[in-house]
């Protein structure tokens, strides 16, 4: 029998702020148990990694792809219950808080 998908999860809400220039990102990602800032970080270093192994030509790779050596902060801004929720969260904080990085 198949199991129901959970659809009631934590999801962190996180900015991540380039030190050097003040440029910044707004993201998501599911809640690995309570440790929020571990999530934000193993999912920082998974755009990362995506930034330098694919060609894309978003704002957010470009800028990791130039800046290889610049010193990032994570915060929590967030934690919200829900995968709908979660998103619907995050669009408003990208509109409120204006971030750099973000593909519009």
């Amino acid at each position: 029998m198949m199991r129901k998908k959970r659809s009631d999860r934590n999801h962190v809400l996180y900015r991540v702020i380039c030190m050097d220039t003040g440029d910044s990102y707004i993201g998501l990602t599911v809640a690995q148990g309570q440790a929020f800032l571990r999530s934000v970080k193993v999912r920082w270093q998974k755009h990362v990694s995506r930034a330098m192994r694919e060609d894309k030509c978003w704002t957010m790779c470009e800028f990791l792809r130039s800046n290889t050596d610049a010193e990032y902060r994570y915060e929590v801004l967030e934690i919200v219950r829900g995968r709908k929720p979660a998103h619907q969260r995050e669009r408003e904080l990208i509109s409120e808080l204006s971030p750099t990085l973000n593909t519009f």
